[in-house]
């Protein structure tokens, strides 16, 4: 990389640490100046406005995701092998960043009610995330591994459910059995939809 565009990134992964403990709207020119040890005319000459560098910390929060969570679960056979790896890489990046926080989370509470380039490069990215979670459970049902009958979109509601639930119980009331309560409501979600006899062997997500 060319120094100007290793600046760059490094202002980018700086601004997305604050922007998991302050929020998006929290990012201010002035802190990411001051935590970078720029000038605020530096950090600007990296990005046309705050809105720019807001949805930069979009698509770099949402490469992390991708990198940690959806591209290894590819690695494992179709069905629910494939969404039980994607849950668990899920569920152990929402641990990881109980200190922190989740900018899907945080952004969805943040831009819910703001329209907008960044709500709409956020409201993309969930969109995005949850297709890939439903095409996963679609490929369970056609596996085998869930009932034909199976609707898969509600299947992903009671998911995400879980998982908003174990950030609010885990982050917010400082639950220590969170975790665990999550993998109880996932398994039984995988019940409730399996077709007898046809599921793999359970594994507990980690």
């Amino acid at each position: 990389m060319r120094k100007g565009e290793m600046t760059r990134a490094a202002i980018i992964d700086s601004a997305l640490e604050l922007a998991s403990r302050k929020g998006l709207e929290g990012l201010t020119i002035g802190s990411l100046a001051e935590n970078v040890k720029m000038s605020k005319s530096g950090v600007f000459a990296h990005f046309g406005s705050r809105e720019d560098l807001q949805i930069e910390v979009l698509k770099r929060y949402g490469f992390l995701f991708e990198q940690e969570v959806f591209l290894p679960a590819l690695r494992e056979p179709r069905g629910l092998p494939r969404l039980r790896a994607m849950l668990n890489g899920w569920v152990s990046r929402v641990n990881r960043e109980i200190a922190t926080g989740c900018i899907f989370i945080s952004g969805a509470v943040e831009y819910d009610d703001r329209p907008g380039p960044i709500r709409d490069k956020l409201l993309e990215m969930v969109e995005t995330w949850q297709a890939a979670l439903q095409r996963c459970v679609e490929q369970s049902i056609a596996q085998g591994h869930l009932s034909a009958d199976t609707d898969a979109r509600q299947v992903v509601f009671e998911i995400y459910g879980l998982v908003l639930a174990l950030n609010h119980d885990a982050r917010f009331m400082k639950r220590p059995n969170s975790t665990e309560r999550a993998q109880n409501g996932f398994e039984r979600i995988l019940r409730d939809f399996a077709q007898s006899g046809s599921e793999p062997e359970t594994k507990q997500i980690t």
